[in-house]
């Protein structure tokens, strides 16, 4: 759900990962041409190196394509190469026969661009388990449902057309028109995804799987578990995603509350209350209407090339950059001073840092495939709430996030989609306490259904928590006993809040 350098594109990210069940792998290196290669139940995979979507490194893996018919009810017709990526478990010796399905966000993320973030996150439990990253039907570099003219660019919407809905409406028609005859966009939705994730676990020879989901992947593994519960051995679900919920239609609530509590806990702080004796969503509005009655040109250093450059600054871009900032409280913690610079007009920081995001996230999500997801399963569920009107994203969120819908080809959702997952399996729940789109909130309304489950809240962090203090060993202990009540989860009480920057040199000690 990020298009990056707009607002709107910050609105999302959520993480899914599938995890593979181990089975008997057995290296096939009859000559050299094989050497390398190994099986995994019956499927075939060869080496391979991942990198990470947000990080320099690589990691070694195990690789293989794995076809699904497009239209499930059509096994015969058109079918899906999806990229299917396998970490061994380290200790080969002690390997338990369920491995881990690790599902990722957007919707619109591949789960193999973030291999190095999992081995991180998921640590503890590649000691004994497989995990498998399977790119969801619509990402990645086999099936992207990618929008390419007839010579094969791509199209792509301007970024000053990103919060017009009628642009966005007329793109989306075009996007539908060049895929036409080579992907038919009704089929790339959770429901069909959840079919591809249990095509896999068969493949693989597993009787269970852990599934452990991130943002809009915890959606994927709720929908799994409703319908495949005897195949689901556990739960973690990082960044809470009810069945229920309108992904698209709190952003501006969700956002604006982050801030309050970002701007509350600067305040507890003598140093930076005297540094900023207005609070950070004052000086946002006030840059807001500003930049919206006269946006700026800004002469500034570019941060990819170190070379002077110069272009406009709009309220988009600035509220758009905090709420993508808000998701990482290490960066956020950059803002207020950033914001407090711009709101003296010293706007080259602030539109330095707009440029370098907007880089950084180009291409990491599939927003064709995104919209098969949302305009099946959430636009017609949409109402739009006069609080909006209110917050610094404003009233035009929900419109223009669902704006593709209205000419995009999208399918249905079964009946029993929105219902609250009701199940025994074991399941932990995370959250960050100042996660500006998932916020705790949404992971009490899960667990109510979940009564072997437990959900840790960690004071000051934002989206995405998995890999944050000690987790990684929580969550390995959790997978390999199956009980969630019984974690000893003292060391989360040394996680807290990152203080905010009172000058470009860092924080006050």
């Amino acid at each position: 759900m990020r298009t990056c350098h707009t607002w709107i594109a910050a609105l999302a990210a959520l993480c899914c990962l599938a995890a593979c069940s181990p089975g008997d792998d057995a290296a096939t290196a009859t000559s050299p041409k094989d050497a390398g290669r190994r099986t995994f139940g019956s499927i075939a995979f060869e080496p391979c190196t991942l990198s990470g979507a947000l990080a320099s490194s690589s990691i070694d893996a195990q690789c293989a394509r794995f076809d699904v018919p497009e239209n499930p009810l059509h096994p015969d017709g058109r079918r899906i190469p999806l990229n299917v990526a396998w970490l061994p478990a380290g200790d080969k010796g002690s390997k338990a026969p369920d491995p881990v399905f690790f599902l990722a966000g957007g919707p619109g993320q591949a789960a193999t661009e973030y291999a190095t973030e999992v081995d991180v996150a998921l640590r503890e439990v590649r000691k004994h388990r497989d995990v498998v990253l399977i790119d969801q039907r619509g990402t990645g570099k086999l099936s992207p449902l990618a929008c390419r003219d007839a010579n094969g660019t791509e199209l792509r919407l301007p970024a000053d057309e990103e919060v017009d809905a009628n642009a966005v409406a007329g793109f989306a028609a075009r996007c539908a028109k060049a895929l036409e005859g080579k992907a038919d966009p009704r089929f790339y939705t959770t429901t069909q995804a959840i079919g591809d994730l249990d095509a896999v676990r068969a493949a693989l020879g597993a009787e269970q799987v852990n599934l452990v989901g991130v943002s809009y992947g915890t959606r994927v593994a709720q929908q799994y578990a409703a319908r495949y519960p005897k195949h689901t051995r556990s739960l973690v679900l990082d960044g809470v995603a009810p069945n229920d919920l309108v992904v698209g239609g709190e952003f501006a609530r969700t956002f604006e509350r982050a801030l309050e509590l970002q701007s509350a806990h600067c305040q507890s702080l003598p140093t930076c209350r005297e540094r900023y004796p207005r609070d950070l969503r004052t000086q946002l509005r006030g840059l807001k209407v500003r930049l919206e009655a006269a946006p700026v040109q800004v002469d500034f250093r570019d941060p990819a090339t170190a070379q002077r450059r110069r272009d406009t600054l709009t309220a988009d871009t600035v509220v758009g950059l905090t709420h993508l900032f808000s998701y990482m409280p290490q960066m956020m913690s950059l803002m207020p001073v950033v914001i407090d610079e711009a709101d003296r007009g010293e706007y080259a920081p602030l539109m330095a840092l707009a440029q370098l995001a907007t880089r950084s996230m180009d291409g990491r999500m599939s927003r064709a495939m995104q919209w098969s997801v949302i305009c099946a399963e959430d636009a017609d569920r949409y109402t739009p709430d006069p609080a909006d009107a209110d917050t610094l994203l404003g009233a035009e969120t929900g419109p223009a996030f669902f704006a593709a819908c209205t000419s995009w080809p999208h399918g249905t959702r079964p009946a029993s989609f929105d219902t609250p997952l009701k199940s025994d399996v074991p399941a932990l729940l995370l959250s960050g306490e100042i996660d500006p789109v998932t916020p705790p909130a949404y992971g009490e309304r899960v667990l109510k259904g979940l009564p072997n489950g437990r959900h840790f809240v960690l004071r000051g962090q934002g989206h995405n928590v998995g890999a944050t203090g000690c987790l990684p060993k929580l969550v390995g202990q959790f997978v390999e006993s199956l009980d969630a009540k019984s974690l000893d989860a003292k060391c989360l009480d040394s996680v807290g809040y990152v203080p905010p920057f009172t000058g470009y040199n860092g924080w006050e000690p």
